[in-house]
């Protein structure tokens, strides 16, 4: 007795530990007889306490919700004999039902190793709420990120600029339009593509070291040329922003591209505006240079006449040495500066700093005040750089322009080149990428600048000059082509104390630069390939040069028939077979220049060789379809030793 107590006592326990629970909970049978329950079971779906007796067959329970619409309209005693079928499987089984209430009732079923089954039942009303809350949320959020992505694609796709994200690898995961159609992609074939597959491997090869820069964390701006299909080359300017978490990982880098076709040309524009500047500012002294040449010139030649033929061969040679070195002098300052003045478009090339430098000086030496020096630290091994030579050449002059406005008493200018290895730290400072570079540098001992000022300079237009003798764009220009070259431009100043200005350009080793041959003595004539009495046309319109041109081309050992013009010099050239070469000039009045006649005769005579001679500096004289010469060219005054290889060259042909 005291055992049936016992047991009774364990079985009250534990069902007031059910009926704590906040889930319903049944027991049924083998024979779907109900066996126990919890009080959670009738308060969660309402049935009659009446059922609540051990033995209530399931069908009772089952009854009560059809006839109340638990399981909707239709047939009752068909949808109590389906769920009596299914139940006696006895199979797991886990279902939610929605009550006519709204209640939504989870109810999970497990079968019992003796036949029956244990079925708990749970309110999952408010998680079902809250999950519909949620996922029209989600809906809601998807559907505005979608429609925002859709207006990021428009505004991306319709801005005059190129747009893209480039994720490690470097993968491209985002392109607008016009940056897809830029590299001949679409939108959707451009994503996940590595960048040197759409950017193509040459061009990948030059902007992969600026890309890797960018990963490390660092902003980088740089340019590059491509042809478009219809053959015209195109300045892109790129920005890259890296994409970088708090604790600084870079995730990717964002890309933006601008056509910098048209700012380029307006550039050049400025830079020719700075050059005229330059130019006038040299003639001065250019023409105090030519003034003394004229002088050697008219005394020697006033000597001769004096001596009417009484002078020995020694002092003949005397009189005449001076003389040719003051023509070649002249020749060379002429040259200078109408390469200069006219300059050329952005022409990056592999070129020896020192030689820039040499020029430089050479055009400053005459034209500053002589209370002025000019030195120079000639370096101790030869340094490149794949530079614009006539840009680099009006850098430089601007800046030795703007140190005489600092040294109204006189002073020094110094230009001075020096090789080193900028690293990391120094490279994020400067603006530029790691690696080798040539440090140009310029230093006067002129009045200095305070901070403000030095802080200011390379701004447009700004100025400390008194108005109408400044622009104030030179040092700005200065600056741009710095940055267009790869490089980066350094001040160090202080009142009283001069200036130093450092040019940061990448540097090349000097294997680079192409074996220069030695020039021989333009004087010397021993060692000159003479000819052999060969017969040559000369094609020049002013006569006086004619004569003088034939008459070094005797001395040098040819025969020499001279043209009128460019009509005369094709026919003799079809009618003369002996004939074996022809120097032609350029530039000549009429329908046909000594491009074109050139072209006509090699058509006519394929045995003739051709040179042509032009007293330009360059050939902004010919149109644009004809500047690709394809002939040797000799530039007027001719020095015997290249006249003398030139036509030695074309006989050989």
């Amino acid at each position: 007795m005291e055992d049936l107590k016992t047991v009774q006592a364990q079985i009250d326990l534990l069902q007031a530990a059910l009926d704590h629970v906040n889930q319903g909970f049944s027991v049924f049978d083998k024979e779907l007889r109900l066996v126990a329950w919890n009080r959670g079971l009738w308060e969660m779906l309402d049935f009659p306490k009446s059922l609540a007796v051990r033995g209530t067959h399931l069908e009772n329970f089952l009854r009560v919700n059809t006839e109340r619409g638990e399981y909707g309209p239709g047939d009752v005693e068909g949808k109590i004999q389906r769920r009596l079928t299914r139940a006696r499987l006895f199979k797991s089984h886990y279902f939610e039902r929605i009550r006519p209430n709204g209640q939504v009732i989870a109810v999970s079923g497990t079968p019992l190793p003796q036949g029956g089954f244990v079925t708990t039942y749970s309110d999952v009303t408010e998680d079902r709420r809250r999950q519909k809350k949620l996922e029209r949320t989600v809906e809601e959020r998807t559907r505005a990120l979608r429609q925002s992505e859709d207006w990021l694609r428009l505004v991306t796709d319709n801005i005059p600029a190129l747009i893209a994200y480039i994720a490690p690898g470097p993968i491209f995961r985002f392109a607008n339009r016009r940056y897809a159609e830029w590299f001949g992609q679409s939108v959707a074939s451009i994503n996940g593509k590595p960048a040197s597959e759409v950017i193509g491997e040459k061009l990948f090869q030059e902007l992969s070291p600026h890309i890797s820069h960018a990963f490390r964390g660092n902003a980088v701006s740089y340019e590059y040329l491509r042809k478009r299909p219809d053959g015209k080359d195109v300045s892109m300017r790129s920005t890259l922003i890296p994409d970088m978490t708090v604790d600084g990982r870079t995730l990717g880098i964002f890309v933006l591209s601008l056509d910098a076709t048209d700012q380029k040309q307006s550039e050049a524009t400025l830079m020719q505006s700075q050059r005229m500047d330059a130019v006038g500012k040299l003639t001065g002294g250019l023409a105090h240079d030519f003034n003394n040449l004229l002088t050697i010139l008219m005394g020697n030649l006033l000597s001769l006449s004096r001596q009417d033929g009484q002078l020995t061969p020694e002092a003949l040679k005397a009189r005449i040495s001076p003389m040719m070195q003051a023509t070649q002098r002249g020749a060379e300052l002429t040259q200078r500066l109408l390469a200069f003045s006219r300059g050329r478009p952005v022409d990056p090339q592999i070129v020896p700093l020192s030689k820039i430098i040499d020029n430089v000086s050479a055009l400053l030496r005459g034209s500053l005040p002589a209370s002025i020096e000019v030195l120079v630290n000639e370096p101790e091994q030869m340094t490149a750089s794949r530079i614009d030579p006539t840009q680099m050449e009006t850098a430089l002059i601007n800046l030795a322009f703007n140190a005489r406005d600092a040294m109204r008493e006189g002073g020094e200018i110094r230009f001075g080149i020096d090789e080193l290895t900028i690293d990391e730290r120094h490279a994020s400072v400067l603006g530029v990428l790691p690696g080798a570079y040539a440090c140009i540098t310029v230093t006067d001992t002129g009045s200095g600048m305070d901070e403000d000022t030095r802080l200011r300079i390379f701004e447009p237009f700004f100025t400390t000059k008194t108005f109408g003798t400044g622009s104030g764009l030179g040092l700005s220009m200065v600056y741009g082509f710095m940055q267009q070259s790869g490089g980066a431009i350094q001040v160090s100043s202080s009142i009283g104390q001069g200036t130093e200005i450092k040019l940061f350009v990448p540097a090349l080793p000097a294997t680079t630069l192409s074996q220069t041959t030695h020039q021989a003595d333009p004087n010397d004539t021993s060692q000159l390939a003479r000819g052999n009495g060969e017969l040559l046309l000369l094609v020049e319109d002013n006569t006086d040069v004619a004569e003088v041109l034939a008459e070094q081309i005797r001395d040098l050992g040819y025969k020499v028939l001279l043209a009128e013009n460019a009509d005369d010099a094709l026919s003799l050239a079809e009618a003369l077979s002996e004939i074996r070469g022809v120097v032609s000039d350029i530039i000549m009045p009429g329908q046909m220049n000594g491009l074109v006649l050139a072209r006509k005769i090699r058509e006519k005579r394929t045995d003739i060789g051709i040179t042509l001679m032009t007293g330009y500096a360059d050939w902004n004289v010919l149109e644009p379809d004809e500047r690709d010469v394809g002939f040797p060219i000799l530039t007027k005054p001719m020095r015997n030793n290249s006249l003398a290889r030139a036509l030695r060259q074309i006989v050989a042909t």
